[in-house]
């Protein structure tokens, strides 16, 4: 039997028709499997978690049957409370599925705290620009020492006290500059 033959044979026509038939069961029992196992029609609309306390959030989601994990934490935000939820992922009014996992950024407790530079010997222009940069304030009421430079740093405080290069200090704290007032 010569392959043109095979083609035109009865036997030919009732494979193709077995796999056809074959493929359209397979499609239409996994889209009917699909539909039942991934719960195609379930909506859960996600809260707004934004100011609550971690334990608040779990309460709330438990409530819904969804998950959280906590991913990270946050640059301190001032005005949200301390160890509070910052950001969310999906966002709040999302519609997702049960068992679902949210994503939630805390609020650290405090500013992180930041390493002093060496600023002796610079001028109060400078000083006053990289601490800015790194995150600190910079008072208004400068306090001079007897040197020879003017309006050069010879010393740093915070609060009063003295702090020396390689403190640490949170970030948005005021340090004082203390300068040379120019005289011998």
């Amino acid at each position: 039997m010569s392959i043109f033959q095979f083609l035109k044979s009865k036997t030919f026509f009732k494979q193709i028709a077995f796999a056809i038939i074959g493929f359209i069961i397979v499609i239409f029992s996994l889209k009917f499997w699909l539909n039942s196992t991934t719960n195609h029609d379930q909506k859960i609309q996600v809260p707004e978690l934004h100011k609550l306390t971690i334990s608040e959030a779990e309460r709330t989601l438990k409530e819904l049957d969804l998950d959280f994990k906590v991913i990270d934490s946050a640059s301190y935000n001032p005005t949200y409370p301390k160890k509070s939820v910052i950001e969310q992922s999906p966002e709040a009014g999302d519609f997702v599925k049960e068992k679902r996992k949210i994503y939630l950024t805390l609020n650290p407790s405090k500013y992180r705290d930041i390493t002093i530079p060496d600023l002796n010997g610079r001028t109060k222009r400078q000083a006053v620009s990289e601490l800015q940069a790194i995150g600190f304030i910079v008072g208004t009421k400068f306090s001079y020492v007897r040197d020879i430079g003017k309006d050069v740093v010879r010393g740093l405080r915070h609060n009063g006290k003295i702090i020396n290069p390689n403190d640490k200090l949170p970030k948005n704290s005021i340090i004082q500059l203390v300068l040379g007032d120019g005289r011998r």
